[in-house]
């Protein structure tokens, strides 16, 4: 670790607001520079190629999603399960479940970039592609498709370096991706005229540039947790313990891909290909605040694994409730931003008129409610953390499944275009209620567990 078993002992002694900073500020840098690829890569395009190649690259959300559930899966689940397990002072189980992680992670990629490969079209057009994004879409995802493997290793093994104590390493290692990205996609973009691809081909080599930095940790023998012989053969009561915690963010992501065929469906209806590239604009924005939430998150996961495995209950708590302010003060001050500007974060992606004023109304109506996104996002987490992983999955299902799936079926033959966009504050206030309730439920356990009766 950063200083061996310093870091172990901290996760257990140190303060805990203090501690959440330490591991919650690399973290926080760390995955907004990852989004930042997206980000950097949408601005470039919306304002070198045009808002066709927006709505184009809007379309391939779904897939990017699908993505991202499975490095998740994986890799968030390992993370939260090596931290339990090192607060257990259980160390050969951690070392199991990195060689497993690393053996599943290769199989899923592998078997999802083949699916890929082969009907790319067609999923493309379940998406809600047109004959005028579909080409761009296309482009897009041929280039990318290389790079994706070593996304979801980057991803998966961070997260997990992270969890064993390597906080700022993490960071940095995201860090070096994502500053060859930024340098590499407006050279490929505008000075060799590559288009759409040429934002895929930068974000393939700054990715690969990453994984190699990540992957060169674990097999140093100098990290507490590194690859070595015997830790490869696949264990199905690892691979339990490990996708069970990693189902919650995999079914978000999962349904993420559903909610986003059918609302590129529903947009394309009601509003045109304007309407798929105004949505495009708003989840760029909105994901880059709620990457700022999950950084959060996963600076609070090993704390609150390690002290549950611990039973250090008074400590965990403090964690949740820290996590959860710093949140709710991203989400609100996002709310805000969207609802006193819109137009100024429209034009950092486009120059076109319609597609701004479009943007602006859908920003607005969609971030009613975001100010309550915080609290959800970091209860999940919390869940997960735990290892309570039916609560964890009901939870990220609430509003991606449960609540807003229906809300676009039932509100836009009503109200139209504004009725697509109504869906999201609707289905924030339904999934806060239901996380309240649960929250409640959880704490008063933990109280028990802290003072049992004698």
């Amino acid at each position: 670790m950063e200083q061996k078993d310093n870091s172990l002992y901290e996760l257990e002694h140190a303060p805990v607001g203090s501690l959440l900073w330490k591991y919650s500020l690399p973290a926080i840098v760390g995955i907004v520079v990852m989004s930042l690829y997206n980000v950097v890569d949408r601005i470039f395009i919306g304002q070198g190629v045009g808002p066709d190649a927006i709505a184009g690259l809007a379309i391939t959300f779904p897939v990017m999603n699908l993505t991202t559930a499975l490095g998740v899966l994986i890799g968030g689940g390992a993370a939260a399960r090596i931290s339990i397990v090192l607060g257990q002072n259980d160390k050969p189980r951690a070392f199991k479940i990195l060689g497993n992680s690393l053996v599943m992670t290769l199989i899923f990629g592998i078997a999802y970039l083949s699916v890929f490969a082969i009907f790319m079209d067609d999923i493309l057009l379940a998406f809600g592609a047109s004959e005028r994004t579909l080409p761009y879409a296309r482009d897009f995802m041929l280039y990318i498709m290389p790079g994706l493997l070593a996304a979801n290793l980057c991803y998966s093994f961070n997260n997990i370096m992270r969890s064993s104590g390597y906080p700022t390493k993490a960071m940095v290692t995201m860090f070096i991706g994502a500053g060859i990205n930024v340098v590499l996609a407006p050279i490929f973009i505008f000075v060799l005229g590559w288009g759409i691809k040429g934002a895929a081909i930068a974000t393939d080599i700054a990715m690969t540039i990453s994984m190699i930095f990540v992957m060169a940790h674990f097999y140093s023998r100098k990290s507490e947790l590194h690859f070595k012989r015997g830790i490869y053969r696949l264990d199905p009561h690892i691979l339990v313990a490990i996708m069970s915690i990693g189902a919650a963010p995999f079914f978000v992501n999962v349904a993420g891909c559903a909610i986003n065929a059918i609302m590129n469906n529903s947009l394309y209806r009601y509003g045109g290909d304007s309407a798929v590239a105004a949505m495009g604009i708003f989840t760029t924005f909105t994901q880059l605040l709620v990457t700022i939430v999950i950084g959060i998150c996963q600076g609070m996961q090993p704390i609150v694994g390690f002290n549950f495995g611990a039973r250090r209950y008074d400590r965990l708590k403090r964690a949740y409730w820290i996590s959860v302010a710093s949140a709710s003060i991203i989400c609100t001050l996002g709310t805000v931003l969207c609802h006193l500007c819109p137009e100024w974060i429209a034009r950092a992606f486009t120059t076109d008129d319609a597609l701004i004023i479009s943007t602006a109304t859908s920003l607005r109506i969609t971030t009613t409610m975001f100010w309550m996104a915080g609290f959800q996002i970091v209860s999940t987490n919390f869940f997960q953390s735990l290892g309570y992983a039916g609560k964890s999955i009901f939870m990220s299902l609430t509003r991606q499944v449960i609540f807003i799936i229906p809300m676009l079926l039932i509100l836009p033959p009503y109200f139209g275009l504004n009725g697509v966009w109504a869906a999201f504050p609707t289905a924030d206030s339904m999934a806060t209620f239901i996380t309240t309730i649960l929250v409640v439920a959880q704490f008063r356990q933990l109280q028990r567990l802290e003072h049992p009766t004698t």
